[in-house]
């Protein structure tokens, strides 16, 4: 990445996917017509539909995946299910309202593409509030906002992950057997605190985080990729073996843990940070309206099943990360090992999205001697901050809940509906849409403050000291 390029303020808004912002759809610039007839343009040598696809599955399933276990506990057998159904449906349908909301502005501004903070500031441009086309510009301020907050969330709950697996791993390594049938609760021998564990990654992260140029993650990123398929399949072919009675499991959860649920849920759905720059890398965008609804479908029905049957098999015992429940056998010791692996070199692409946003506000003060050293050095900053936020707030499940409440609900739910409503509304909307749009967003608003109050409440509550054990059934005695 220049310096040059590090200086330009015109940088756009990007989330969890390889698609580079060097990368934009330049080639249909050139044949971008002024005309009243307005074409959606792709780029020559953009990505196919199932190159598409792909990108859209990876970013939606990451670390929030392995927390639906937990949060359909926190739901409820019966509620945690259909709530994610509803969840995905009203999720899709935001990321369908931001494609239809920058296809608009596109077409009555003539331009080839929009990023999500430029349809929100070109938004409420259109929107017929003077003091909101005023103000326009924090739209764009607000969702890069978001953005930063999300993305070194999700770098925090990285840190915890890597820790708490990496953790368990070496206190079960003495009682690790080839068996992975036996359903015995294993001893752990206690080592050094979680937090020394994250401490110990900071300067591999740190290292990790000075590639600046995301091409170079490239072949990272494939073996990223990779590794979390593989243990995905290997966690999927375990919790679907011996199920026990869910006769006991309660159809409807304490209504006090619901909360948590909506905060783990939405920070697994939140990938419509991702949206605009895939169709924006396209060769023909077109296709990906259909793209998107099969993607979140596939995403959904994910989602359900992984996170009904992880609590049906563990119950009660179900932990933060469905990988603290695997059987301590060396099979499964190495699935968390090669997801914590997978998960570490995702980190490189989190922390682009903030970087991209913050290093060219520091950079652009300072001289050209002084570029490189403020870049690595904001760097250096940005990952120790994740890092300390990771120690400060060292349990998965509540980073995880408290991340989706305060930014991936602002994110997925409560600005597109906003957003519908200011670009359409001088041209005439219905009352119905208007309503839907203000269910959505208010609905997102409540899940925002009771998910947030919740996962701070219990944040501050005495901690309980963890049942040093591990079990393959939630009801090993």
């Amino acid at each position: 990445m220049s310096t040059q390029r590090l200086r330009n303020e015109d940088y756009n808004d990007y989330s969890s996917t390889e698609v580079s912002p060097s990368e934009t759809p330049s080639n249909g610039l050139d044949n971008f017509s002024n005309s009243s007839s307005y074409q959606r343009f792709g780029e020559v040598n953009g990505t196919t539909r199932l190159q598409t696809l792909i990108h859209l599955l990876k970013g939606n399933i990451g670390t929030g995946l392995l927390g639906l276990p937990l949060a359909v506990k926190n739901a409820g057998i019966l509620m945690g299910p259909l709530s994610l159904i509803v969840m995905g449906i009203v999720a899709t349908h935001c990321m369908g309202i931001l494609v239809k909301c920058a296809h608009h502005l596109c077409r009555r501004l003539q331009k080839p593409f929009l990023e999500y903070g430029d349809t929100v500031m070109y938004g409420l441009e259109a929107s017929p509030s003077s003091w909101l086309r005023t103000h326009s510009l924090w739209g764009r301020r607000i969702v890069s906002f978001f953005l930063i907050v999300t993305q070194l969330g999700f770098c925090c709950v990285y840190f915890v992950f890597m820790a708490d697996n990496f953790k368990q791993v070496v206190e079960a390594a003495n009682g690790t057997t080839n068996n992975c049938h036996n359903n015995e609760t294993v001893l752990l021998t206690p080592t050094m605190d979680s937090r020394l564990y994250m401490l110990t990654f900071l300067p591999f992260f740190v290292l990790l985080v000075f590639i600046r140029n995301l091409k170079a993650l490239t072949f990272i990123s494939m073996l990223a990729n990779i590794a979390m398929l593989v243990s995905l399949i290997m966690i999927y072919q375990h919790i679907v073996q011996g199920i026990p009675d869910p006769r006991n499991l309660p159809l409807v959860a304490n209504w006090k843990t619901y909360p948590l649920f909506f905060g783990t849920a939405i920070f697994a759905f939140e990938g419509i940070g991702v949206v605009l720059p895939l169709e924006n890398k396209m060769k023909d965008p077109r296709h990906f309206p259909g793209i998107l609804y099969l993607g979140m479908t596939i995403i959904t029905l994910l989602y359900i099943t992984l996170g009904s049957l992880g609590y049906l098999q563990y119950g009660a015992a179900v932990q933060g990360s469905l990988t603290l429940n695997l059987p301590n056998c060396w099979l499964y010791q190495s699935v968390k090992l090669l997801y914590s692996i997978g998960i570490f070199f995702t980190y490189s692409l989190q922390f682009y999205v903030p970087a991209e946003i913050i290093i060219p506000f520091f950079v652009s003060r300072v001289t050209e001697r002084w570029a490189l050293v403020v870049d690595f050095s904001v760097r250096i900053v940005m990952a120790s901050l994740t890092c300390v936020l990771a120690v400060l707030i060292p349990r998965l499940d509540l980073v995880i809940s408290l991340v989706g409440s305060v930014s991936s609900s602002a994110l997925a739910l409560i600005i597109p509906p906003l957003l519908e409503i200011t670009t359409f509304y001088s041209e005439g909307m219905s009352p119905i849409t208007i309503t839907k749009d203000i269910l959505i967003s208010c609905f997102g608003f409540v899940g925002f403050v009771v998910g947030t109050y919740q996962a701070i409440y219990e944040l501050i509550q005495p901690s309980v000291s963890p049942t040093f054990s591990n079990v393959t059934s939630a009801f090993v005695q």
